[in-house]
């Protein structure tokens, strides 16, 4: 096995592969290849830069680090859905593709049998098979969805450069083998993700007793200071007047 190196990790996966006929598998194959190969090339990535690995329904690509990354999320923002679009709007309905996409970062090893290994690869497809990206793949009206790695994002998206917009991405919570883990999906929240502001406590009770301070409402007959602050002298040595008689 090779030493690990350090490359961006780039996974590409088609939805509902396993339900097409072997036909429309082969077909979309092909697509597949031609959107990835241009994508590379719209992003600078030439072949002496990057291993790809294929994996059915799926095309994995290490690429190396002197490739900008600002650029490779510049690029799958913009010039993929492009060609995606490109591709599809000359086809039914039924043999259409979309994508989904994850770009992270990290240590990969190769094996004796060309295999990759390394757990910020294992971490890189759990973001790809996440729930939160097929949610939103599948309410959404476009043909690709783009989720980034925590890395990824602070490191290069949240810095807003040239062609990329924060603020289009949100952060969400993916659930793995190895615990919970943060991402960043590209798009506006789905009606099931929690609005930035949201209350995440229980409600407080509603006879709960009122804070320091707070107003006083007595019944009867009472003297004295309820609630605030005193300041000074206080007396209760005066005469209560008496209580008129009612006729």
């Amino acid at each position: 096995m090779t030493d690990p190196v350090y490359r961006t990790i780039l996974l590409f996966d088609i939805e509902q592969y396993g339900s097409r006929d072997d036909v429309e598998q082969a077909y979309l194959r092909r697509v597949l290849y031609d959107v990835v190969d241009a994508t590379l090339v719209a992003a600078s990535v030439d072949e002496a830069t990057r291993l790809r690995a294929d994996r059915g329904d799926s095309l994995m690509v290490l690429i190396d680090t002197q490739i900008s990354v600002p650029a490779l999320v510049k690029t799958l923002l913009t010039e993929t859905p492009a060609l995606l679009h490109s591709k599809n709007r000359l086809l039914a309905s039924t043999a259409q593709m979309r994508l989904r996409i994850a770009l992270s970062s990290g240590y990969v090893a190769v094996d004796e049998l060309d295999g990759w290994v390394g757990s910020d690869l294992n971490h890189a497809v759990r973001l790809l098979d996440s729930d939160p990206l097929r949610t939103a793949l599948k309410e959404r009206d476009a043909d690709s969805v783009l989720c980034v790695s925590d890395g990824v994002y602070q490191g290069v998206v949240r810095h807003g450069p040239l062609g990329v917009r924060p603020d289009d991405f949100h952060r969400i919570t993916v659930r793995t083998k190895e615990g919970p883990t943060v991402a960043w999906l590209h798009g506006r929240p789905g009606p099931a993700d929690p609005s930035p502001g949201a209350a995440t406590g229980p409600a407080p009770a509603a006879d709960a007793p009122a804070p320091l301070g707070a107003g006083t409402h007595i019944a009867g007959d009472q003297y004295g200071q309820t609630g605030g602050t005193l300041y000074g002298g206080q007396r209760f040595d005066f005469t209560r007047p008496a209580r008129q008689e009612r006729g």
